[in-house]
């Protein structure tokens, strides 16, 4: 008899979700939808509270402000849904072909009206329950919307008591690691400018350059979804001064990828084995070591202890004033111009010269 193994199913990738929702805000969802069940069947006896759970269900979201978004939209299409079906009701009655073409005609009124998509959404929706469950009596349409708005209310409220999320550390890593990614790009240029680095060594420091541009949009969206859950949020009195801390340091750093990804480009374009030879090479690379070493003290965690080794310039700035330079090789003019240029504003906007930058 040949051996049984258990059965393993596997869900198709494009239905799976990279990670979990929280189980927290399941719990809450949960939560929720219990109680605003509970105290619809109190109010209304008799009746499946379904606009209640569902309300519920829907309300519950990751941050506050997304909750009384969804609680506005909910209840304003199911007003819209039960006026409709009730006026319908009432004119034509409920037989199957009503019940299509009133949904259709809701789509088309949701889309004139310019709601959005999750209040064009329910106004469909409750036009179908409503009128298939009972759109000719007053009451029930009535009833509805009560449930509708007790069930949106019970979800604002539980999202608001049971810890609402708080996502400024996501975006502070998401921040600071872009400064670093900069910081790491500005040493790599450096160190190739002052070597003769072979064409791929050239392309590979350009890709990785490049990479910083990815980053940046991360950085954007966790500082988006940050503020999103510090709105109307409880806690955000003790959180708001670290997320302004980071937004300022973005600000800052979104220039300067555009600086460096700038000199890399041209030193990438315009290389030649003599450049290294260059009086002024060297120059550039130290300034841009400099600036890299002062990047990393702009965008170190403020939070954190300090974990430079102990020398002189430990936790200290190190940039210098701007170079100048003497007329350099008529082969090199236009990418040390342009090198010179790109440090000229990196320093700028290291220093926080909002004037030279």
């Amino acid at each position: 008899m040949a051996p049984k193994f258990p059965v393993k199913i596997q869900l198709p990738a494009n239905i799976r979700a990279a990670s979990r929702v929280p189980f927290l805000q399941v719990a809450k969802t949960a939560a929720a939808m219990i109680i605003s069940w509970g105290i619809a069947t109190l109010l209304f006896p008799g009746e499946l509270p379904v606009f209640a759970a569902i309300a519920a269900l829907l309300v519950v979201q990751p941050s506050v402000n997304q909750s009384v978004g969804r609680a506005i939209e909910r209840s304003i299409g199911v007003i819209f849904g039960v006026v409709i079906a009730y006026v319908v009701g009432l004119a034509f009655g409920s037989n199957t072909w009503i019940v299509l073409l009133t949904l259709v005609a809701s789509l088309f009124l949701a889309w004139a009206l310019k709601l959005t998509p999750g209040t064009a959404n329910q106004v469909p929706i409750s036009v179908m329950l409503v009128l298939s469950l009972g759109a000719a009596n007053l009451e029930y349409p009535l009833a509805r919307i009560v449930e509708t708005v007790l069930g949106a209310a019970v979800g604002v409220i539980i999202n608001i008591l049971v810890v609402p999320p708080v996502l400024t550390g996501p975006a502070r890593t998401s921040v600071l690691t872009l400064g670093t990614e900069i910081a790491a790009t500005l040493d790599r240029l450096a160190a190739a400018l002052t070597s003769r680095p072979t064409p791929g060594e050239r392309d590979a420091l350009l890709i990785e350059a490049r990479l910083l541009r990815p980053m940046e949009k991360k950085a954007e969206a966790a500082l988006t979804a940050a503020d999103e859950s510090l709105t109307l949020n409880p806690r955000q009195s003790r959180h708001r001064a670290v997320l302004e801390h980071d937004q300022e340091l973005f600000s800052r750093l979104r220039p300067l990828i555009t600086r460096s990804l700038g000199m890399t480009r041209a030193f990438h374009d315009h290389y030649d084995d003599s450049l290294a030879d260059e009086p002024t090479i060297a120059a550039i690379a130290d300034e841009l070591e400099r600036s890299a070493h002062d990047l990393r003290l702009l965008s170190r965690d403020p939070d954190a202890p300090v974990e430079e080794p102990a020398t002189e310039t430990a936790g200290l700035p190190v940039l210098t004033a701007p170079l100048v330079i003497t007329t350099p090789n008529p082969r090199h003019w236009v990418l040390i111009g342009s090198l010179m240029e790109d440090l000229r504003r990196i320093h700028a906007e290291i220093t926080g010269d909002d004037d030279a930058a």
